[in-house]
């Protein structure tokens, strides 16, 4: 009998332990682009997908910002990409020490990029662009994931809704 609880033992183990792998697996930008979140949130919008969000739309959106940046006349403070299988996580990094190393250097960067964000073609659509925020207009373009880092020791992530 005690054979058989320790078999049944190493299986629950060895089940937890691939269960963690995996999940710790699911984002594979982590230890790439940004260490793995320390803080998380859900953030649920109520406005749809703008017509003609698409995979092209996303990676276009962040090459305007990326463009945006490039032409201020100093180094860029961060970098945005669009990655996953269909460009839907949008991945906000600094580009050195002291720049978005908190959560609220990180929120205050995310309500800058509002209004940066308001210039882009696809939300000149909008009617009241003013009435969204950040998160509203990503969401409406087809993210469904933002994740801010440092670029060296801390992230943070926020699912759309």
């Amino acid at each position: 009998m005690s054979l058989r609880l320790f078999q049944i033992a190493g299986f629950v183990v060895a089940a937890m332990m691939t269960a963690a792998a995996w999940a710790q697996g699911t984002d594979r930008h982590v230890g790439i682009y940004y260490p793995e979140p320390q803080t998380s949130e859900l953030y649920f919008s109520p406005y749809p997908l703008l017509q003609g969000a698409s995979k092209r739309s996303r990676v276009g959106f962040t090459v305007g910002l990326n463009a945006i940046q490039m032409k201020r006349g100093y180094a860029p403070t961060y970098h945005l990409f669009a990655k996953g299988a269909e460009s839907q996580k949008l991945i906000i990094v600094a580009t050195g020490d002291g720049h978005y190393d908190t959560l609220f250097r990180m929120r205050g960067l995310l309500a800058a990029l509002t209004a940066e964000a308001r210039l882009s073609p696809m939300f000149r659509q909008l009617e009241n662009p003013e009435e969204v925020n950040f998160f509203d207009l990503i969401k409406m373009t087809g993210f469904t994931q933002i994740t801010v880092s440092d670029g060296k020791t801390f992230a943070h992530r926020v699912d759309l809704s």
